[in-house]
Order: C-alpha cells, then structure tokens, then sequence
C-alpha cells in the first residue's frame, strides 16, 4: 500500500507541474516584443525543463495506477499509449524551450545590424508548426491512454484494489473530450489550445493522486 501512495504522490506533483508550465508559459510575441524579452527566454527555458522532468513522474505514478488495477491488456495499452505520449510531448518541449529561443534571439539580435529577419521568421514558423505537431500526437495519445485506465477503473476488482469509478467515469470525459475536440479540428493546440488539454488531464491525474493518497492513508 505504500506504494500506492508515492504513486499518488508522483501523480499530484507530475501534474501540478503541467500546470505550472502551462500558467506561466511565454508565447513568442512575450519573448520577441515584450517588455522584457530576455527574462521571457528564460522563464520559456525553465518551463519547459519543468514539462521535460513531468514526463518520467508521471509515468511512475501511472505505472503504480496500473499495478493498482492489476495486469491486464487494458491497463498494459495504457502504459504504452501514455508512453509514446510522453515520448511526443518530450518533442514538443525541446522544439519549444531549447530551440525556438536561440531562433528569436537571433531574430531580435539580427534587426538593423544586416541579418535577415524573414529567414528567422521562417525558421521560427517551421519550430511552432513542428511543435503543435508533436504536441497533437501527445494530446491524443494521452487522451487514448486515460479512457484505457478509465476502461480498466470500471472493470477493476473490489477494494482494496479498486479505485472509484467515478474516476473512470471523469477520465472517460475528459479523455473523449479532447478526441473529439482535436479530431474534429475545434481545439487548434496552441498555446490557449494545450493549456486546455493540459488543464483538464492534469484535474484528472490529481483527483486520481488523491484518491490513492486517501486508499492509503485509510488502509494504515
């Protein structure tokens, strides 16, 4: 049982992290036009670190969820879908904190001393478009991976072992909701965009944490 409660623990921080990221991530206008561009750099760098050390917390915590349940093909295709998510996602934020900063420094630094802002634009408007790219591919896994573990909450045997199905039911909703949102081409995955999908997964996973952190502590 103590193991259920690092996991719970692993699942609060993990997401607690993404919404750190997500409450304090800069846009590219932030960091080519704001008021103070290099501290905006910066703080794209450190949350993007943050987003980058989530990925293994949240695994593990979701690697005790699946023990929890017990082995089952549901709960392994979890696994491997949120794995190949968080493979994506790990893309995504090396695209957007490691290299579309350099990209705009030297964009503000080659104004007026002869460099050639339109090529850094491109450059820049290739990174975003390879950035949502792997943010999509992260989204839908994710999305994937959660009905899964809801699938296998629903079906999951008695106490101690079982986790409420109105976890399963919530991560149902939320999972389908992002799928129909991103596939039917309504949620773009911007900024705003996976901030949302962020936010949602992420009140998922915490709920989640705490119901296994309550398990434990009324078990002991």
């Amino acid at each position: 049982m103590r193991r259920d409660l690092y996991s719970g623990i692993l699942l609060i921080a993990g997401a607690l992290a993404g919404v750190f990221v997500m409450s304090f991530h800069p846009t590219a206008h932030d960091m080519i036009a704001g008021a103070d561009a290099a501290r905006q750099a910066r703080l794209g760098v450190l949350v993007h670190a943050v987003a980058l050390a989530s990925v293994p917390v949240l695994f593990l915590g979701l690697l005790g969820l699946s023990r929890r349940l017990g082995s089952s093909d549901l709960t392994t295709a979890a696994l491997v879908f949120y794995g190949f998510g968080g493979a994506a996602v790990i893309s995504a934020a090396v695209a957007s904190g490691f290299v579309a900063p350099p990209v705009i420094q030297w964009l503000v630094a080659g104004r007026g001393e002869g460099g050639s802002p339109e090529a850094y634009h491109a450059l820049l408007g290739y990174t975003s478009l390879w950035n949502q790219g792997f943010a999509k591919v992260s989204a839908v896994a994710v999305a994937v991976a959660i009905l899964l573990w809801s699938v296998a909450i629903w079906r999951s045997g008695p106490p101690p072992r079982r986790v409420p199905r109105a976890v399963g039911v919530s991560g149902a909703i939320v999972g389908a909701a992002v799928l129909i949102g991103i596939l039917s081409g309504h949620l773009r995955l911007d900024v705003h965009g996976f901030a949302i999908v962020t936010v949602a997964q992420s009140a998922w996973l915490i709920w989640l944490g705490v119901v296994m952190c309550r398990e434990r502590a009324a078990t002991a």
